[in-house]
């Protein structure tokens, strides 16, 4: 099909003289496979698009981050954070890697408990539990964690019906010097509310202390900000000792830190700008050592962006291409944002399944839907790219699935492939009849 020419200035300003990050006109990124299975044959045997995820990265990632903290700490324990992704099979990996759960939900919770976990095992944290959620979550021994003083009041309300005292932990907030500061969760150490909140449970006499937990943000691209936490953390725990004689027996730093993705508006690597989980461990551990006073409390992590997002990547065909007004090359592919939220953050790192012959030009990609929104990648060099050929989006492991919607388009399959290299559908496509399903026509 003829195109007129189209005349387009390349910026060359960012490219090294020395020619170290190549020609931008020639330079192409090729992943063919991935752990030892080629992209084209996971198209071909399960369409596109495509979530692949991998479990040798997951337990690779896994095993740095526990090796970085228990060689430093006596007792650490790993809680799955699922609203990072709670496919069933994903959980599954951590949880015989050892790691306990972590939920935010109802759902999420009942979620956790089909797959075996008992009620010891799950933290229950998030601002909205509804006093049945939270009775059922008491009465399985749960660990949790309050949010606000209503959850208080329904706490001491299950204490008395059970006749019981409940162990809980409270979720505090605070300035670690970055900002925005999640305020929003918890009670703010700064202001005494945090003390406060501990000195109104300890007169009641129906609950009692037993942790403190705090999750300071997501994405985090500061170690330092961690030992501050743990550093809040640490004191108040000293002080409700002294106060009212509670021995704290955790400290939750959650969850927060980042990934090798590369964060819209900061120009430097990942490799760069990330902390390494020696970073984030040495400065925990450290700050729990300086101003702890007593016996050592345990240290929970809630971790799973740093941990699944690497392990997940999307695979999607190109479906047509256009010349838009500007001049650049619009790819409309079969994935859109409905399935990558986090394209609105992230500039992903996408990559071609093999060679195409042709000169790179700028270009972006547009996902399939009919909104102006549905955009993956704005500039991006890329050479003349034929019907069908494969884009690897990467790394999307994280809060794609549990933030995907069928919205205009059809939900895809999701694959796991095993340490042996072979492949496992773990989540089926949407269809018309599981669309359809929950509706109820009119008669």
């Amino acid at each position: 099909m003829y195109q007129k020419p189209t005349i387009i200035k390349i910026d060359y300003t960012n490219t090294q003289k020395s020619g170290a990050f190549g020609n931008p006109l020639k330079t192409q990124k090729v992943r063919s496979e991935i752990d030892g299975v080629l992209i084209e044959e996971l198209i071909e045997r399960y369409g596109s698009p495509l979530f692949v995820f991998s479990q040798n990265s997951i337990e690779e990632k896994y095993q740095e981050f526990k090796q970085a903290f228990t060689s430093r700490y006596p007792e650490v324990e790993f809680w799955w954070s699922y609203k990072t992704n709670y496919l069933d099979a994903i959980c599954q990996i951590y949880h015989n890697l050892g790691s306990k759960a972590e939920v935010v939900s109802a759902f999420e919770y009942d979620k956790a408990r089909r797959l075996g976990i008992p009620g010891k095992d799950i933290i229950f944290n998030g601002p909205y539990k509804p006093k049945e959620a939270l009775k059922k979550a008491v009465q399985e021994g749960a660990k949790i964690h309050i949010d606000h003083w209503y959850e208080i009041n329904d706490l001491e309300a299950i204490a008395d019906e059970l006749g019981i005292e409940i162990p809980v932990a409270i979720r505090c907030n605070m300035n670690t010097g970055i900002y925005p500061q999640w305020s929003r969760f918890g009670f703010n150490i700064d202001n005494g509310e945090a003390y406060d909140a501990i000195e109104r449970i300890y007169e009641g006499k129906k609950l009692y202390i037993t942790g403190l937990h705090a999750h300071i943000g997501t994405f985090m691209l500061s170690a330092h900000a961690y030992a501050e936490e743990t550093k809040k953390l640490i004191e108040l725990k000293n002080r409700i000792s002294t106060d009212f004689g509670y021995e704290v027996e955790y400290i939750d730093i959650g969850g927060g830190f980042a990934s090798k993705n590369r964060l819209k508006g900061i120009y430097q690597p990942p490799e760069v700008v990330v902390p390494t989980p020696d970073e984030y461990a040495e400065a925990v551990t450290g700050a729990i050592f300086e101003y702890n006073e007593g016996n050592l409390p345990k240290l929970f992590l809630e971790t799973g962006r740093a941990l699944i997002d690497e392990a997940g990547y999307l695979l999607t065909s190109v479906f047509a291409a256009k010349r838009l007004p500007d001049g650049k090359k619009s790819y409309i592919v079969d994935a859109g944002v409905n399935l990558l939220y986090t394209a609105f953050w992230y500039n992903f790192d996408i990559v071609l399944d093999k060679r195409y012959e042709g000169l790179n030009e700028p270009s972006q990609i547009n996902g399939p839907l009919c909104m102006n929104i549905d955009t993956i990648a704005e500039n991006i060099m890329l050479p003349p790219l034929p019907r069908g050929s494969i884009l690897s989006i990467w790394p999307v492991g994280a809060y794609n699935i549990t933030q995907s919607m069928q919205f205009i388009q059809y939900r895809p399959r999701v694959v796991l492939i095993d340490k042996e290299g072979s492949t496992h559908l773990i989540r089926e496509a949407d269809d018309l009849e599981y669309v359809r399903e929950k509706e109820i026509p009119l008669k």
